[in-house]
This record gives structure tokens, sequence and C-alpha cells, in this order.
């Protein structure tokens, strides 16, 4: 809903334009602030971001399930707009994503005609001495059979799906 400057409630959508991309498809206009890093997604049903007017936004916030995961998302969206920075702590590191480094790597070095042991030892480093190291070398290359069986998933379309997840 576009207001007059100064309302009280009102975000100015030029304030926004840094970081802001929008797309307009027959459901509505599509909007995500981001810096590369970080990002927010905002769908509009109605009225436009574009014009960069001031705008009240209007949530569609709903039940306990539902709401749920639309909370966060608001809380960025709010902070970005009070603070003009992504804060971080809004922004948890993902776990995951240590382990779809390790796969590429493992992805890379399987193509260029590594051995699981290379691939082993240039990940985890290697202990030769002792039968503990020989131990620790076998539970390191079933590791980096893993993380091919993930590399190969993630290299014959399994990427779709990490882009396709909401954070």
């Amino acid at each position: 809903m576009l207001v007059e400057a100064g309302h009280p409630d009102a975000m100015d959508a030029a304030s926004l334009a840094p970081w802001l991309t929008i797309v307009r498809d027959p459901a509505g206009e599509h909007a995500v602030l981001s810096d590369g890093w970080h990002h927010i997604r905002i769908d509009i049903a109605q009225g436009s971001l574009a014009e960069g007017r001031p705008v009240i936004l209007h949530y569609d916030l709903r039940g306990v399930a539902s709401a749920g995961p639309k909370i966060l998302p608001l809380r960025r969206l709010l902070d970005l707009y009070r603070h003009r920075r992504f804060a971080v702590s809004l922004y948890p590191p993902d776990r995951r994503v240590e382990r779809w480094i390790q796969a590429l790597r493992v992805h890379d070095a399987v193509m260029a005609g590594a051995s699981q042991a290379e691939i082993a030892r240039a990940l985890f480093g290697s202990d030769r001495d002792s039968d503990a190291a020989a131990r620790r070398a076998e539970s390191l290359k079933a590791r980096v059979r893993r993380l091919a069986a993930e590399a190969r998933r993630l290299a014959n379309g399994g990427y779709r799906r990490l882009m396709r997840q909401k954070g």
C-alpha cells in the first residue's frame, strides 16, 4: 500500500535499492534483497516496490505451524531496514556447507584422476607410522567414498535441490 513519506509504518522502498532485485510474473512481484551472501525474499501480491516510493507492507502470517518459518525472514527484513546491513546473528551458519565444499573438492580430485588414498591425505592429512594410522587411513578412505557419492549426486542434478531450499 503506497503512503506518504513520514508515516510511522511506512518503509521507504528506495532505501532498499542497493540490495533490491525485482522480478514480475503473473502471480505478482518477487523481490530479493541480497548482499551476495545473505538474502531475503519478499513476494508482493499487490502494489510494487519497484516504484521506489514509501509503502506499508502487509504480512501474511496465520496459524502456529505456517507462521513459524515466516518469522525469521520478517525479522531479517526489519533489521535490514532499520540498520542498513544484514545482521550476521540472524543468519546462523549452515553446518552442511562444509560437507558440500568437501564433496566439491573430492569431485575435482576424482575428475583429475586422484586415488581415494591421495584424496584422503590431501583433505585430512596422514600418519604413516603405525597400525593406528593404517586404521585411520582406511576410515578416511571410507569417508572419501561417501563424499565421492555425495559429489556424484550433486553433479547429477542434486545441486538443484540445494538451490530450492529456503534458509
